[in-house]
């Protein structure tokens, strides 16, 4: 078991942290949109309006969130933003209309947006020389805990029951405020002196603003396995529903036993360059196999399936490593919270848009869709390792001729 889990210390307990508030959230994800319905009686415009709104506010929250942690320390700022996320369930709990589901469903989407901006320098610093070796860990770990988290949330679906609805939201805070407890036990990590030069610094870093819009398109891939397969599935194939179930279990089985071990071997921005380029290619190949389904006998259509969930996966590994290494090495020391805030927006925006643009183009369109997005996956991988070089570039003339202060 030693061999599987982090250094003894400070990166193992980041890891039982993270495991704990994972698994709140995965209770949040599978229950949250039934507790709305039921429980605060919201129609699904209000929820979807809501959670749309919490959403582009909590994008402008991961810049300042992350500088924060690099200049006042990242364990209290990353507490803070857990401390949030609880108040934030707590008062979902007692929310009975719209507004006070907004104010509450928007300060949760913050805490799940600063949060992972603020406990970047703690990744820093627990890393060692491989900190995106040990964020690919922390991602293995995350996606055990949503998984767990959803299996707590099937017994409350299960039950049906307002009290179990109740219990779960609230078990979700719980979870924030454990995780919160277990954060103030890591070694403190002093804050960082700032550079020279502006303040935002990350917002005018150009080949690093592309390669984080470059990665906003591509994680839209996150909502093709999520949102637009389950719709494939059920409108354009006759394969039983259950099978919705079994793409996310084997999508969650893979990331938590291969992340770590792919992300070892992307050490380098060239690597990490690549493993974009990797990525693009294998979701092209999933989204042509998934189109290949409508139509297609059942047992066709379910070989298709797995081979496109297995593919995607892969690709989604690739993607996570490459976005792991490029984010941390091509950011200065003095600024990772802030890069990693910055990096964050394309991957929340990706993310949001992602729905929309899926269902636009794959459910409504059709097959055609499925080849559009491919092929967008597609180049926007070919377009990294381009994009990397002139980061390079830049950090190479900047070395040379550093900044004056401008105090």
């Amino acid at each position: 078991m030693s061999a599987l889990l982090p250094d003894k210390g400070a990166p193992r307990l980041l890891a039982v942290a993270t495991l704990v508030n994972m698994t709140g959230y995965g209770i949040y994800l599978t229950a949250g949109v039934l507790y709305f319905t039921r429980i605060v009686d919201l129609s699904a415009g209000q929820i979807g309006a809501g959670l749309s709104a919490a959403g582009a506010v909590a994008l402008l929250s991961g810049i300042p969130a992350g500088h924060l942690a690099d200049r006042l320390g990242a364990r209290s700022v990353y507490t803070a933003t857990l401390l949030i996320g609880a108040v934030a369930m707590a008062g979902l709990c007692v929310a009975n209309d719209f507004w006070s589901f907004l104010i509450f469903v928007s300060l949760g989407s913050i805490a799940q947006t600063a949060g992972p901006a603020a406990r970047s320098p703690l990744i820093q610093e627990y890393g060692g020389d491989r900190p995106a070796k040990f964020r690919g860990y922390l991602r293995s770990v995350t996606n055990l805990g949503i998984a767990a988290g959803a299996l707590f949330a099937g017994w409350g679906v299960a039950v049906d029951t307002d009290n179990a609805y109740v219990l779960l939201i609230a078990g979700s805070a719980l979870s924030y405020a454990a995780c919160a407890a277990i954060v103030l036990f890591l070694p403190r990590v002093a804050p960082r002196p700032s550079g020279a030069g502006p303040r935002w610094i990350a917002l005018r870093d150009r080949p690093y603003l592309v390669l984080t819009v470059l990665d906003g398109l591509m994680a839209v891939q996150y909502r093709v396995l999520t949102a637009a397969v389950p719709l494939w599935l059920v409108s354009r194939t006759d394969t039983p529903h259950w099978t919705v179930s079994a793409v996310m279990l084997v999508n969650t089985a893979i990331v938590v036993l291969f992340q770590v071990r792919v992300g070892s071997g992307v050490d380098t921005p060239g690597a990490g360059a690549n493993a974009f380029r990797k990525a693009g290619f294998a979701f092209f190949i999933s989204c042509a196999a998934i189109s290949l389904m409508a139509g297609a006998a059942t047992w066709l259509a379910m070989l298709l399936l797995l081979t496109a969930v297995v593919v995607h996966t892969i690709g989604e590994i690739w993607h996570s490593a490459g976005g792991f290494e490029l984010s941390f090495t091509l950011a200065p020391a003095h600024a990772v919270g802030q890069y990693q805030g910055l990096f964050g927006m394309g991957l929340g925006l990706g993310v949001s848009i992602g729905p929309a643009l899926l269902i636009a183009l794959c459910i409504q369109w059709g097959r055609p869709g499925w080849w559009v997005v491919g092929a967008l996956f597609a180049v926007t991988g070919l377009a990294v390792p381009a994009t990397v070089r002139w980061a390079e570039r830049v950090r190479e003339r900047a070395v040379a001729q550093p900044e004056p202060s401008t105090v």
